[in-house]
């Protein structure tokens, strides 16, 4: 096949090039606006895929970014430290549940997961008995859900579309329902059954939303009671708050609002304010106690290149003192208040489905001619629709939400939702 000639090298994430569609040239941002080369100013209604915060190009994390890239750029992190890094740790372990008593710095959200995998199968293999113990290794998914698009992130995802060509490259998990309104006992029974088996590990979950899988919301009962499952069983607890930590869905965790505190926890995206990859797998002492040895076999053998940047390490520091020093947590009340009145105003005067919101997030489903779901072809028409508005919204098939960053203004939000109603008429 000849391809047509392409205006661009570049390969783009999740992007079909061969249906042309375009692809503008954001020359640079502030807040929740984003500058393009043709002219336009464009909302930022989706914050970057979830990572920017406070608003893009915060101007305390950009001078932090700028004094660090004067002094340290890149330090090996095997055996070695600088303060920024020290500065990320001490700051996490204030904020966060006192019983993560251990950082590892890893590159992104996938990545996090990663490390969390290991680190859970590492402690079990340390605590498996020498003499016929039977060696835990099946990690408990939960349907729908995604953790990025690695091997193993892939491996506890849902499988489909996103995998299905690597499937050969993917072990096998234990999968329990997505907690339904009115049906979370099954989810429940089916996670103490895979539990109840001696070979389960671990269980990972997104706390309360699940993101890519379509914005799907449940409840903190259902979350405390699968961590209670777990407790009971002795079965390791994974948090992965790669979306849903930094105030995302109200609360600075997810696992907050439901009393949970996760085994290993996995933070990243809002851990810089979006502006930089960088993230962390937190860990209780336990885990770390299981790698803790004389015996240099029984490291934790993971790591890369970039492990713990300076710069990026600098920006998280920047964004920790922004939590500490600023009303964070007062934006965010403010900004799921008017969310959540939008999709109230809304319900009044157009129909569409499920509408739902958690904190800072809102989404509905728009009625679809197809079967729904991620790849219904409802999704290429909407983004089309909404980039003729200037804003940038990327619907989950005929899934359309609104995560901005914390500092969108009033006026800004209205257009969001504006254009949101004459979608859901004019589809």
């Amino acid at each position: 096949m000849t391809l047509p000639p392409a205006a661009s090298p570049i390969w783009h994430p999740f992007t079909q090039h061969g249906l042309g569609e375009p692809i503008p040239l954001v020359t640079h941002a502030e807040g929740a606006l984003l500058h393009t080369a043709d002219g336009r100013t464009v909302i930022d209604a989706v914050s970057s895929w979830w990572v920017t915060t406070h608003g893009h190009c915060h101007p305390r994390i950009m001078a932090a970014v700028a004094e660090q890239a004067q002094k340290l750029d890149q330090l090996i992190f095997a055996g070695w430290t600088h303060e920024p890094a020290e500065a990320v740790a001490a700051g996490l372990t204030a904020i966060m549940p006192p019983e993560l008593t251990r950082v590892f710095f890893s590159d992104s959200g996938s990545t996090s997961v990663e490390v969390a995998l290991k680190m859970a199968l590492g402690y079990w293999h340390a605590n498996t008995p020498a003499n016929g113990g039977t060696p835990r290794h099946r990690i408990v998914v939960m349907e729908h859900s995604y953790h990025g698009d690695t091997i193993g992130a892939m491996s506890v995802g849902q499988r489909g579309v996103f995998n299905q060509p690597y499937d050969p490259l993917l072990f096998d998990v234990g999968r329990i329902p997505f907690p339904a309104a009115g049906a979370e006992q099954e989810t429940l029974d089916a996670l103490e059954a895979l539990c109840r088996q001696t070979d389960t590990a671990a269980l990972i979950v997104e706390p309360l939303v699940l993101g890519a899988g379509g914005m799907l919301i449940y409840g903190a009962e259902t979350l405390k009671a699968m961590a209670d499952i777990c407790a009971r069983y002795g079965v390791l607890f994974i948090a992965d708050e790669v979306m849903t930590g930094w105030g995302r869905t109200g609360t600075l965790l997810a696992c907050e609002q439901a009393g949970v505190v996760p085994d290993i926890l996995c933070l990243s995206k809002g851990l810089t304010g979006g502006s930089l990859p960088l993230a962390v797998t937190m860990a209780s002492e336990a885990i770390f106690a299981a790698h803790w040895s004389t015996d240099r076999a029984r490291m934790f053998f993971h790591s890369s290149s970039y492990t713990a940047n300076p710069i990026a390490c600098a920006a998280a520091a920047a964004n920790l003192a922004i939590w500490r020093e600023e009303p964070v947590m007062e934006c965010v009340a403010d900004l799921g208040r008017r969310q959540s009145a939008w999709l109230e105003k809304l319900g009044r005067f157009c129909h569409f489905d499920n509408p739902r919101a958690l904190g800072t997030i809102a989404a509905l489903d728009l009625r679809t001619r197809g079967e729904g779901g991620y790849m219904d072809g409802l999704a290429p028409e909407l983004m089309a629709f909404f980039r003729s508005r200037d804003i940038l919204l990327r619907p989950l098939g005929n899934t359309v939400y609104v995560m901005p960053p914390y500092c969108i203004t009033d006026d800004q939000l209205d257009e969001v939702w504006n254009a949101i109603g004459e979608a859901v008429i004019s589809f």
